[in-house]
C-alpha cells in the first residue's frame, strides 16, 4: 500500500507541473491583446500608457521568463494579479469559491442520495416500473442540456407556479449573515439566523437540482449495470445456494462489489460539478467561480484565467488521487 501511495503522489506531482506548463502556453498563446481588452479606446490613443500596463503585468518580457516567474510565484501561494479587479487572483477565487463550492456540494450530495438507491432498485426489480422509471430518469437527465433545463425550471417553478425563490443566493431585500465560511447555510446557522437559513436553502433547490441532474442520470446509470454485472457473479450463486436472505446477499456480497465504478465516477463528477457549473450559475445569477470564470474569458483576464484553469487542474488531481485511494481500499488487488 505504501508503494501505491508514493508512485500515485509523483505521478501526481509530475502531473500538476506538466499543467502549469500547459496552462501557461494555452493562456498566453490565446489570440488578441489582454492589456487592449481592457482598456479598450483609451489605449488606442495612449501607446506609453498601454506600454506601461504592459509592463506591470510583466507582458513585455519573454514568455520563458513569464513562466519561470509564473511558476515562483506558486510556490508562494500567488498566482498573480488580476488586470480586471486588479487584485491577487486568489483573493477573487476565495471570494467566489464559496458559492460554488456550496452549489456543487448540495447537488452532488443530491444526486448520490437519489441516484445510488435508484440504481439499486433498478437492478434488483429490472424491466419492473421502477426500473423503467429509473431508465427515464437518468435518460432525461443525461441528455437534457444544463441551460435549457434551467430555463425550464424557472419558467415554472419560479415564473409560472411562483413556489420558488428567483435567482441570487438571497432574496433581494434580505442581509447576509457575516461571512466566516462564505458558506451561506453554515454561516447562517453559526449566526443562528433560521430566516437566512430558510432563504438561502430555498435559493439552493432549483439551481442544485438543475446541475444535479446529469450526474444523477450517470449515477443511476452507473449503479443499475454495475448491480446487474455483479448479481450474475459465481459467489452470489453460492450465497443463493448456502441460503442467505436477498437482503444480506444484496447488501454484504453485491453491493460493496457493484460500488466501486461509482466512487471512481462519484470523484470525477464532484470535480466536474465543481469546474462546470457556468452556464448554471450564469443563469441563476449565483456569485461563484463559474461567473468569475466567464467575465475572466470574456476580458482576457490572462492571470485570472491561468489562476482558475490552474484551481480546476488541481481539482482534478487530488480528487483522482483520493479517487485511486479509495479504489485501493475497496479492491486490495489494484495496490499488488
Amino acid at each position: 500500500m505504501l508503494r501505491f501511495l508514493v508512485s500515485r503522489l509523483g505521478l501526481t506531482v509530475l502531473m500538476a507541473l506538466l499543467a502549469t506548463l500547459v496552462i501557461f502556453l494555452i493562456a498566453n498563446m490565446v489570440p488578441g491583446d489582454p492589456i487592449l481588452a481592457q482598456l479598450g479606446d483609451v489605449a488606442a490613443s495612449n501607446k506609453e500608457f498601454v506600454a506601461e500596463w504592459r509592463a506591470k503585468w510583466g507582458l513585455d518580457l519573454p514568455l520563458w521568463e513569464r513562466y519561470f516567474i509564473f511558476l515562483k510565484g506558486l510556490l508562494h501561494g500567488d498566482l498573480g494579479i488580476s488586470i480586471s479587479s486588479q487584485r491577487p487572483v486568489l483573493q477573487d477565487i476565495a471570494q467566489f469559491a464559496p458559492a460554488t463550492l456550496e452549489l456543487a456540494t448540495i447537488s452532488f450530495l443530491l444526486a448520490l442520495v437519489i441516484g445510488i438507491p435508484l440504481g439499486i432498485i433498478a437492478a434488483v426489480r429490472r424491466d419492473s416500473w421502477i426500473d423503467h422509471v429509473a431508465r427515464l430518469v437518468s435518460l432525461v437527465g443525461v441528455s437534457s442540456p444544463t441551460f435549457w433545463l434551467a430555463f425550464i425550471v424557472l419558467a415554472i417553478f419560479y415564473g409560472g407556479l411562483e413556489i420558488a425563490p428567483g435567482p441570487g443566493r438571497l432574496d433581494a431585500v434580505a442581509f447576509p449573515p457575516q461571512s466566516i465560511t462564505g458558506l451561506m447555510l453554515i454561516d447562517s446557522l453559526l449566526a443562528s439566523d433560521w430566516d437566512t437559513f430558510r432563504d438561502a436553502a430555498a435559493h439552493l433547490v432549483l439551481p442544485s437540482i438543475v446541475l444535479a441532474a446529469a450526474t444523477l442520470g450517470l449515477i443511476t446509470r452507473t449503479m443499475r449495470a454495475s448491480m446487474l454485472e455483479s448479481i450474475q457473479q459465481d459467489y452470489v450463486r453460492v450465497a443463493r445456494a448456502k441460503g442467505l436472505k436477498p437482503s444480506a446477499i444484496i447488501l454484504g456480497h453485491v453491493l460493496p462489489n457493484a460500488l466501486i465504478p461509482v466512487v471512481t465516477l462519484g470523484g470525477l463528477a464532484y470535480a466536474n460539478l465543481l469546474t462546470g457549473a457556468v452556464m448554471t450559475e450564469t443563469v441563476f445569477s449565483w456569485p461563484g467561480l463559474g461567473r468569475y470564470t466567464f467575465r475572466s474569458a470574456a476580458t482576457l483576464d490572462v492571470p485570472a484565467i491561468m489562476g482558475i484553469t490552474l484551481i480546476v487542474a488541481m481539482v482534478y488531481l487530488l480528487v483522482n488521487l483520493l479517487t485511486d485511494i479509495s479504489y485501493a481500499l475497496l479492491d486490495p488487488r489494484v495496490n499488488r
